[in-house]
């Protein structure tokens, strides 16, 4: 049973009109471009799947609950009464741009889903801060994702600070900075930092291609999850794409660094 007292709530200020927008938050190339690869049929009731990874377990089926251009969609399970909802709103501002918001709502109570709630308000923070990348750099535009991630002993910031440094990162880079992987058995990644934290770093890429990447780990504890993330675009991106991801990999996956 739900906790009806309990959801996240966040909203960001992008740029673009509503209908540019909403085809960020609302469709299935729109989403893919900053969160996961999605595919959604745009019709109230229809379909829709996000894939959390190649494995047929991490592909997640669920529906348009409500759809309404350019201004409301909301995505649950299936059954309103059980699981998550994920409720989206577009709203215009002055100066050409639109306040996003998101209402996700369906957690239970206890202690694991204590852990689950804040491990999503870190997951959809980092998310949507890369929305607004995707509106300010490549509104419009479709991207490959490329998501790998692996299992790292934690706590999050020495995980972070392990991987930044086996990447040849500095740790401590300023917003602003241009950085570039220069470990000889890692795949090419080069950009501007966009936002840095003591658990991730954000980039605009240009290499391997144009795009956005984040650089995280995440979670509790003495296991967490460490994601080299990135969203590449124009047939560069898919190449790149195709060629980095299983590189990538088995580079988080290696015993050396774990």
């Amino acid at each position: 049973m739900s906790d009806e007292r309990r959801s996240i709530e966040l909203e960001i200020e992008v740029p673009g009109t509503p209908e540019e927008v909403w085809r960020a938050v609302a469709t299935g190339p729109g989403i893919s471009s900053w969160y996961v690869p999605h595919e959604v049929e745009e019709v109230e009731g229809g379909r829709a799947t996000a894939s959390f990874g190649p494995e047929p377990e991490m592909q997640v089926k669920g529906r348009v609950a409500a759809w309404d251009p350019p201004r409301r969609i909301v995505f649950d399970g299936g059954d309103p009464s059980e699981g998550l909802v994920f409720e989206w709103l577009v709203e215009a501002t002055d100066g050409g741009t639109c306040l996003v918001r998101l209402i996700n709502s369906g957690f239970g109570a206890g202690g694991e889903w204590d852990d689950h709630y804040d491990a999503m308000t870190e997951g959809w923070r980092l998310f949507m801060f890369n929305l607004k990348l995707h509106m300010e750099h490549f509104k419009g535009q479709a991207a490959t994702a490329v998501l790998p991630m692996a299992a790292w002993t934690g706590p999050p910031e020495e995980a972070w600070t392990t991987l930044a440094t086996a990447l040849g990162i500095p740790p401590a880079s300023q917003v602003g900075d241009r950085v570039e992987v220069t470990a000889d058995d890692a795949p090419p990644l080069a950009g501007t930092v966009a936002r840095v934290t003591s658990t991730y770093l954000a980039l605009v890429a240009d290499d391997p291609a144009p795009g956005t990447a984040f650089l995280a780990a995440e979670g509790r504890g003495d296991q967490v999850q460490v994601s080299v993330w990135m969203y590449l675009y124009g047939d560069q991106g898919v190449a790149a794409a195709e060629r980095d991801e299983p590189r990538w990999r088995t580079w988080l996956s290696r015993e050396s660094v774990t």
